[in-house]
């Protein structure tokens, strides 16, 4: 509406409509001395970068929020980071205009999206990370395919995605051809709000399609029943065709999509094909009976949710994993000799990362079951710990926090989801008489590995002289994850040495941003018992300033950074910090909380401009676009570089940070032991093997 100017600007415009017999008070009024400055403008785009090791892959993860550790100790080198050029320009005063009527715009719903479309599909991103933007693209379309299969119409999807164009095909009911239009570019508009004819959508508030339409450079549907068919082709959201008729060739009753994200939205981007691989696994997991053909791979899973736990832990279970399934709800458990707990939760067949109502209902009657099986009173966490569960539940009218839809926020289903988990679960445990004998076991050695941990604890508090309440090496912020929404940006800072950390002080934002600074490299946690934790001062200060000792939804902050210098000792350190997460919190990865801060190597200047660039590749543009003469600055630690500087590297709209991703829960503890662990000659042959390869190139 019209814009907001400073104040200086509105009394400038004030002064010009002032009338003449006041003109010469006013000028004199307006007669205030200006200091020129020169201001500086980040270039730096917040796409976030991925991670590569320099000699081995990286462990990526399954359907959470999740993430990627070194699977060796050579250093990890950013990649594809966009350049921070930083540009000194006199500011400029912009006139202010006149505040009237044709001051007020009018936005259509496509406009609207592509003005403001992190509304709706949360972030953008180049492809790099699973949650970007194009990846929700790809899911709103799907989920309409799979609305269909759960409808009880196409049992197959066929989706082909090559050179940034997306297709997909589904062989359901199709749209109703006087509607293909509307269906795709009205908001509020679809027949989601019917329940006869659609009970359990993951889309319900007639926002998926229009989305992919507003923001694809090229976007095509064809609908198709009993011989006919309509097509309408758009660009940016724009009508640029519409066609009806006949087939000359009759094919089955469905809709095809196609779209291309658009460049002008997205910048460059590409697929990553093993993160759409596994959203086609999960559209299977969920959905048993459903054939999903993706680039002419098959994916189908006849046991649904059991599949699911069965290819992440394999072989790590404790005992058979266990399974239900009725018409709202499925779930599968087992418990394995990890820490912590792992969750993979759905609603109707949406992934819901930040878990919700449904979830919460899961656990606590969970809990009670097994305490009622074995007339007990077993602590929540002694039956939990170690356990690994997926969950489905089917919602009629899901009441999601966002339109990314991450978090259930539905009140009413807690006591029928209750219900049912304990009728499932109390049936499961008569039937399976040695499987409820091992989780017995395994619930009596948690005790008794609680009860020795209390000793050990007692000893550590006694020892740190009340170090919960005052932790030497942190620097804490104001707001943390329990301030609520004042606290949703709170981070966490893992930093080597006091350098590194007093730079960081100096740049932070003390509201929401803590820095925990770490003495040189923390002790290899690879094979260590939990109560070791207590007896290493520095891991026991990182753990209490966390606030995850008793359990990881304690977690004081949102977001925790792995901070170290982009050099040897700087990638070992990250990678010791992330073997002691695994070892101990592992759901603090799965669940997103873990991101890795990449900061810029080199410096290239002269005397109009600065560029940072992540890679040598970058400093040779830099060097280029600047010409003979500049000054390239090489950085070697955090600690290098001025606070005034830093401070944009931390700022979140101007810092790169690289989510932390697992690809499967059984890879961890086979990639600890093999790169963290102690010495083999399997390792000794692989970083020899490696290191002559690096010398050859």
């Amino acid at each position: 509406m019209g814009g907001i100017k400073d104040k200086k600007n509105a009394a400038a415009s004030d002064k010009k409509a002032a009338s003449k017999s006041t003109k010469k008070t006013a000028e004199k009024k307006s007669a205030v001395k200006e200091t020129k400055t020169s201001t500086k403008t980040v270039a730096a785009k917040s796409t976030k970068t991925a991670v590569k090791s320099s000699a081995a892959k990286t462990v990526k993860t399954a359907p959470a929020k999740v993430s990627k550790i070194a699977e060796k100790t050579v250093p990890i080198k950013t990649a594809e980071s966009k350049t921070a050029a930083i540009k000194s320009a006199p500011a400029k005063k912009t006139p202010v205009k006149d505040y009237d009527e044709s001051q007020i715009k009018h936005l259509d719903s496509l406009e609207h999206i592509r003005l403001r479309s992190g509304m709706y599909i949360g972030r953008l991103g180049d492809g790099s990370n699973q949650n970007d933007g194009i990846y929700v693209l790809l899911k709103e379309v799907i989920d309409n395919a799979v609305d269909e299969f759960i409808m009880g119409f196409g049992n197959v999807i066929d989706v082909v995605v090559q050179d940034g164009t997306v297709k997909v095909r589904d062989y359901g009911r199709g749209i109703p051809l006087g509607k293909v239009v509307d269906c795709v570019s009205q908001i509020n508009t679809g027949a989601k709000y019917n329940d006869d004819v659609f009970q359990f959508s993951v889309g319900m508030n007639g926002v998926g399609t229009k989305a992919v339409n507003a923001l694809s450079s090229y976007f095509r549907v064809v609908s198709v029943r009993k011989g006919e068919y309509c097509q309408a082709i758009f660009e940016k959201g724009k009508l640029k065709e519409e066609k009806t008729g006949k087939l000359e060739k009759r094919q089955p009753d469905g809709t095809y999509f196609e779209f291309t994200p658009d460049e002008e939205v997205f910048g460059k981007y590409s697929f990553n094909m093993e993160f759409v691989e596994k959203r086609m696994w999960n559209y299977a997991y969920l959905n048993s009976g459903l054939k999903i053909r993706l680039n002419g791979q098959e994916f189908q899973s006849e046991n649904g949710l059991f599949d699911l736990l069965n290819r992440e832990i394999e072989n790590d279970c404790l005992y058979p994993i266990g399974s239900y399934q009725g018409d709202r709800i499925k779930f599968a458990f087992t418990h394995t000799n990890s820490y912590g707990e792992n969750y993979f939760s759905f609603v109707n067949g949406q992934y819901t990362a930040d878990g919700g109502t449904h979830l919460n209902a899961f656990k606590e009657a969970f809990v009670r079951t097994v305490n009622d099986f074995y007339s007990s009173n077993y602590r929540a966490e002694d039956i939990r710990d170690g356990m690994t569960a997926a969950l489905l539940v089917k919602v009629k009218d899901p009441v999601f926090e966002s339109q990314t839809k991450n978090k259930l926020g539905n009140t009413d289903i807690r006591q029928w989801i209750m219900t049912e988990v304990q009728s499932g679960l109390t049936d499961w445990l008569h039937r399976n008489s040695d499987a409820a004998r091992k989780l017995k076991e395994k619930i009596e050695a948690n005790e008794k590995l609680r009860t020795e941990l209390n000793a050990v604890k007692k000893e550590a508090r006694e020892a740190a002289k009340k170090i919960s309440i005052r932790i030497k090496k942190l620097k804490d912020c104001k707001f943390h994850v329990q301030d609520g929404a004042k606290g949703e940006n709170s981070m966490i800072f893992i930093t080597e040495g006091d350098s590194a950390s007093g730079t960081m002080t100096h740049s932070r934002d003390a509201n929401y941003q803590a820095i925990f600074s770490l003495r040189g490299k923390p002790q290899n946690m690879c094979g260590k018992k939990q109560s070791e934790i207590y007896k290493n001062d520095e891991l026991y200060q990182l753990m209490m300033a966390l606030g995850i000792e008793t359990d990881v939804e304690n977690l004081r902050y949102s977001k925790i950074v792995i901070a170290t210098d982009a050099d040897n000792d700087g990638y070992h350190i990250r990678n010791l910090v992330m073997t002691f997460f695994l070892g101990f919190f592992e759901e603090l990865v799965t669940s997103g909380r873990v991101f890795i801060l990449e900061t810029p190597l080199f410096r290239v200047r002269n005397k109009k401009e600065n560029i940072y660039c992540y890679t040598e590749e970058e400093r040779d543009k830099a060097q280029a676009k600047l010409g003979r003469g500049c000054e390239t600055t090489r950085f070697k630690g955090l600690g290098e570089i001025n606070p005034s500087e830093f401070r944009q590297f931390i700022d979140p709209n101007t810092m790169h940070l690289t989510p932390v991703e697992i690809s499967q829960l059984k890879a961890v503890p086979k990639i600890l032991s093999f790169y963290m662990g102690n010495n083999t000659p399997e390792r000794r042959e692989f970083i020899e093997k490696h290191l002559l390869q690096d010398i050859d190139a």
